[in-house]
């Protein structure tokens, strides 16, 4: 949903089992992407600061970047996975275009913020943030 003036960007939200480290990816992947414009959200652990997920702030985090031209989510390990896919399953807990992105947490962040700060629709930001699987450290 856009304000009069906002420009529509892809939103990105983060998600891991652990708060510190999804608002640290977060923070790094802006970063690196030298302040990108679009729109970053962590939603990490539980509502009382555990670890875990928790589809209530995976929603909220999801309406929050939401701009009108879809929210990628990226998420750290497997229940994170299966709470996302729950909520695309019900439909209309998780905004219009939201898609489940398959990267490396880290990696695909900072493709993702770097592609959506562009402009890039939601398949772009996808595929840029998917072939960080690629990305070679030796």
């Amino acid at each position: 949903m856009t304000d009069e003036g906002e420009k529509e960007l892809v939103g990105i939200v983060l998600v891991s089992h652990s708060a510190a480290v999804a608002d640290s990816v977060a923070e790094l992947a802006k970063e690196l992407s030298g302040g990108g414009a679009a729109p970053v959200r962590a939603a990490g652990g539980t509502p009382d600061g555990g670890f875990g997920t928790s589809p209530e702030l995976i929603a909220e985090a999801a309406q929050a970047v939401d701009r009108g031209a879809g929210v990628a989510v990226l998420v750290d390990l497997g229940s994170a996975v299966l709470a996302v896919k729950a909520l695309l399953a019900e439909g209309d807990e998780l905004p219009e275009g939201t898609r489940l992105v398959d990267a490396p947490l880290v990696e695909g962040a900072v493709a993702a913020v770097v592609t959506a700060s562009t402009g890039a629709d939601v398949d772009a930001v996808l595929q840029a943030a998917t072939e960080a699987y690629d990305y070679r450290k030796a």
